[in-house]
């Protein structure tokens, strides 16, 4: 499994609130327009096919980074909300 972050800008309100309730089934929202969800391979994949379905390519934007076990503890917050823990990992 591994971290994704999933950032959208989408300037249809209906699109990007279709989005967003999907998303929400998929990880947790940290931004208005940022999620971060641990997902296994397949699972992300099911996402990307289901976002895929709700833009329009040539309007909104939808970018997937993906960060893995060695990057998740170079991560920084300021604030709230805490990044999303890995499965099995610890985040002092």
């Amino acid at each position: 499994m591994l971290l994704y972050v999933v950032t959208y800008d989408i300037p249809c309100n209906k699109r990007r609130k279709r989005v967003a309730d999907l998303l929400e089934g998929y990880g947790r929202r940290v931004q208005y327009s940022v999620f971060e969800c641990v997902l296994p391979v397949a699972k992300y994949e099911e996402l990307q096919l289901r976002l895929r379905s709700r833009i329009k390519l040539g309007e909104d934007s939808v970018r997937f980074y993906p960060l893995s076990g060695h990057t998740l503890g170079q991560i920084v917050v300021w604030g709230e909300p805490p990044v999303t823990p890995m499965p099995g990992s610890t985040i002092v």
